[in-house]
């Protein structure tokens, strides 16, 4: 493609502002800096620009502004919302990756590349852990703003939103704010939940938390004992203490070379991460662990830099279709209507069901405003199927949605931020994650920080009027 007229102009006059590249759709580069890990939706803008500072994220916003552009952040694409077509510039926030840790306060500041697996380390360098998901290659910035549900000390601590001090951002007028609970608060807050919405964010300052071992790992077991097995899940977390988070996984694969024979074809699987006596773990999974035979035990010590370990999500890029819900309750009747969708006899197309417990301090309301809700839902779920190489994603649009379908007396209306797929991201979507009252809110502070919506593709959020 060529860029237009006017395009040109304006690349020739912000070019030489900036440390980072810039690249157009011609230019050498372009499609390893547009790539992403979700390829369910590939990304087209007509500019791109790698930013290695603030400065060069201001000069980014300054160039759309100026080219009549929208505005999109990228770094992983692991969690994707719309793609970003010739009427889009891209920034890239990859080359931003600087860890500042203050063990005293037990803080980190990251730049806004930082992966989830980059901060893990650093922090425990000094006895201290994050609050990160599951996989090490999500970028910590992205994952935070959306609330941020971690799969280690989640329960024991709550949202990673939560816990964010201070931020760095770049607004759609190209001027960079430092944000807090008590310097600008307003913004501060409606960051925290309502993403990408209002700016570009280019460092964050969080708490860590004390922590050298974790008691994590996972079970599997045969798809033929799913009922035991989902039943004695149910049980673990109606009584589980906070120090207990953990995640049940439905898997259905085919006998792929990269996958475990063992995992070929239906297996169950509950990831668990312990903070505290391995021994009081251990008892709280004795019923688990005698529901049914076990094909495979992970659970240990590990260090907490090594969380990846527990679930081992895939590394390779591809494209999968997810939906997302909210579960109130998950009763006897649940799992028996689950298991009809999905069991063994199912003949189910979806390759992945993740219930993930929440409760414990994922209920606590935050110190200082933000726009994370739904905090008294029990449990996270979705449904994932992997599309198959050569055969369009349009196609499996609609994977999984039976799977939501069959819980429905079980969910919670609404949506939350952390749990949006691009199938949320249609007119009317993004606003089942908030309240009403939230919602007028975040459009409110839209209306005064992006009143031309620069910055649309997400899960966007319209500015008032």
């Amino acid at each position: 493609m060529q860029t237009n007229n006017n395009l040109k102009d304006v690349l020739d006059e912000f070019a030489d502002t900036m440390e980072g590249p810039v690249f157009t759709p011609d230019s050498a580069g372009y499609e390893r800096e547009i790539s992403v890990f979700n390829l369910s939706v590939t990304h087209h803008p007509a500019v791109v620009v790698g930013a290695t500072c603030p400065a060069d994220v201001a000069q980014a916003v300054l160039m759309a502004r100026r080219a009549g552009l929208g505005v999109a952040v990228l770094r992983t694409g692991h969690g994707p919302t719309l793609p970003a077509g010739q009427d889009t510039l891209v920034v890239n926030t990859s080359r931003m990756s600087g860890i500042a840790i203050d063990a005293a306060a037990r803080t980190a500041c990251v730049e806004a590349g930082v992966l989830s697996g980059d901060l893990a380390e650093a922090a425990a360098e000094y006895g201290l852990a994050a609050l990160v998901g599951s996989s090490p290659g999500v970028g910590i910035v992205g994952y935070t703003l959306s609330g941020g549900a971690s799969l280690t000390l989640g329960r024991m601590h709550g949202w990673a939103c939560d816990h964010v001090l201070s931020m760095g951002v770049v607004t759609a007028d190209g001027e960079l704010h430092q944000v807090s609970g008590s310097h600008e608060p307003e913004l501060f807050g409606a960051l925290l939940g309502g993403k990408s919405n209002f700016g570009v964010v280019t460092s964050m300052t969080m708490s860590l938390f004390p922590a050298t071992r974790l008691h994590a790992g996972s079970l599997f077991f045969s798809g033929a004992d799913a009922h035991a097995v989902l039943e004695a899940y149910r049980e673990l977390t109606a009584n589980a203490p906070d120090e207990l988070t953990s995640a049940l996984a439905i898997f259905n694969f085919p006998p792929l070379p990269n996958i475990p024979e063992f995992m070929h074809g239906m297996t169950v699987s509950v990831r668990l991460s312990y903070l505290g006596d391995p021994a009081a773990a251990d008892a709280l999974l004795a019923p688990l662990r005698a529901a049914a035979p076990v094909l495979a035990d992970t659970v240990g010590q590990i260090g907490p830099e090594d969380f990846a370990s527990i679930s081992n999500d895939p590394v390779e890029p591809a494209a999968a279709v997810e939906h997302f819900a909210l579960l109130r309750h998950f009763e006897p009747a649940t799992i028996d209507s689950l298991l009809d969708v999905v069991g063994i006899d199912s003949g189910t197309s979806v390759n992945i069901v993740d219930i993930r417990h929440l409760g414990g301090a994922f209920a606590n309301p935050p110190r200082t405003r933000n726009a994370v809700g739904a905090r008294d839902t029990e449990f996270a779920m979705f449904a994932l199927t992997v599309v198959p190489p050569g055969l369009p994603v349009e196609s499996y649009a609609n994977a999984g949605r039976e799977v939501l379908e069959r819980l429905a007396p079980w969910l919670r209306p609404g949506k939350h931020p952390s749990f949006l797929s691009p199938a949320d991201a249609g007119e009317g979507g993004p606003a089942q994650a908030y309240d009403a009252a939230t919602l007028h809110w975040l459009r409110r502070l839209k209306a005064e920080y992006d009143p031309g919506n620069t910055f649309r593709t997400n899960h966007n959020i319209t500015p008032a009027g």
